[in-house]
This record gives structure tokens, sequence and C-alpha cells, in this order.
């Protein structure tokens, strides 16, 4: 006997495969990185992306450059 928790049918939404590329955002001075995602599919995100955010090797907010991730 089917409970009425079996017979319900799980539907996910349909999601788009390498619409989403992770990246590096390193600092060259002190070699402190972030990763984050990047959409490779928008116009926005073309080219490399540059972040002002905290590194806190020096205690303060610099830029961070895209840099590819090892494999």
């Amino acid at each position: 006997m089917q409970t009425s928790y079996q017979k319900q049918k799980v539907i996910k939404m349909a999601s788009k495969k390498g619409s989403k590329e992770v990246i590096k955002l390193e600092n060259k001075e002190t070699g402190f990185f972030y990763t984050t995602t990047k959409n490779t599919k928008s116009e926005n995100t073309k080219g490399k992306l540059k972040f002002r955010k905290y590194d806190p090797k020096v205690r303060k907010h610099v830029v961070f450059t895209e840099n590819k991730m090892p494999h």
C-alpha cells in the first residue's frame, strides 16, 4: 500500500549546465585569494574581473584580479 507521500512526484526545475565558472580572485602583492563564480553567458562578465576587496594580510581593501583556477 502506498501512502500519499510516495505517490507525489518530485518535479525539479531545469538547470543549464556550464553557465557558471569558478574563478579565483587574487592579490598579486600578497598572494591572498578569494574564490567565486562567474556567469560565462552574461555580457557583463566578459574579460577579466577586478574587485576591490579586503586583504587580511595587509589589513586594507585592495584590488583583486581574476586568475585561472589550478585543476
